[in-house]
């Protein structure tokens, strides 16, 4: 049997998942800027609760963003530290993605357009579809105003608005049946995306665990004097 640690720091929320044996326990916390503080000790409690030696992990799964850049950093650096140190691959999942999951899993949604907060007067945005319980990518992932965003072309039927870019409201270019502004990811969600790649074979070397931002100029370093 598989087994997969997966972790999300994207956003407000920190949170740990594993799969062993079959049987998925999980973690999840709204922690504003204590990611770094918070999250080692939930893999320890996860797996001391789980009686599972982190030794047993077969590969490790983070959110690779978009999201804020602490946050994704975060997740990022933990994983690779913790994936050199096992010599076990990883497997990075949307931040976007594991939102519409979420959506899905709560709310039955089969159609999810995912936004995220940006700032800047902007949102992350991705449009999902379920495909036998995989919420997939319709289109592409992007960072623009809430003017802008669309849904897929020749999209049909009802749409469910997910994640704190729908805080923007009538602002949005896209009126969804429902929406909700409050979800943020969740690691559960994270581990299911992550089991589905994991059957594809879509494991990658730890060093190839990279952030996903969608902002080309994020913290782009000043250029020397």
């Amino acid at each position: 049997m598989t087994t997969l640690l997966a972790l999300d720091t994207a956003t407000e929320a920190c949170s740990v998942a594993l799969l062993h044996d079959g049987q998925v326990l999980s973690h999840y916390e709204v922690i504003p800027r204590l990611h770094a503080q918070r999250l080692l000790p939930m893999i320890q409690t996860l797996l001391s609760e789980a009686g599972v030696a982190l030794s047993a992990v077969d590969a490790l799964a983070f959110g690779r963003g978009p999201g804020a850049f602490t946050g994704v950093r975060i997740a990022v650096g933990v994983v690779q530290g913790l994936a050199f140190a096992l010599e076990r691959p990883v497997l990075p999942v949307s931040t976007l993605a594991t939102i519409a999951q979420r959506a899905y899993r709560e709310q039955g949604a089969e159609q999810v357009a995912a936004a995220i907060d940006a700032r800047m007067n902007e949102v992350y945005w991705g449009c999902y579809r379920a495909q036998q319980g995989e919420m997939q990518l319709a289109g592409s992932e992007a960072v623009l105003p809430p003017e802008q965003v669309s849904l897929p072309r020749g999209s049909e039927g009802q749409w469910f608005g997910a994640g704190t870019g729908w805080g923007y409201g009538a602002r949005l270019a896209v009126q969804p049946s429902a929406s909700d502004a409050t979800l943020l990811p969740h690691a559960l969600d994270l581990l299911a995306l992550a089991g589905f790649a994991w059957q594809r074979g879509e494991a990658v070397e730890a060093d190839q665990a990279q952030p996903i931002y969608l902002r080309d100029n994020v913290a782009t370093p000043k250029a020397p004097r």
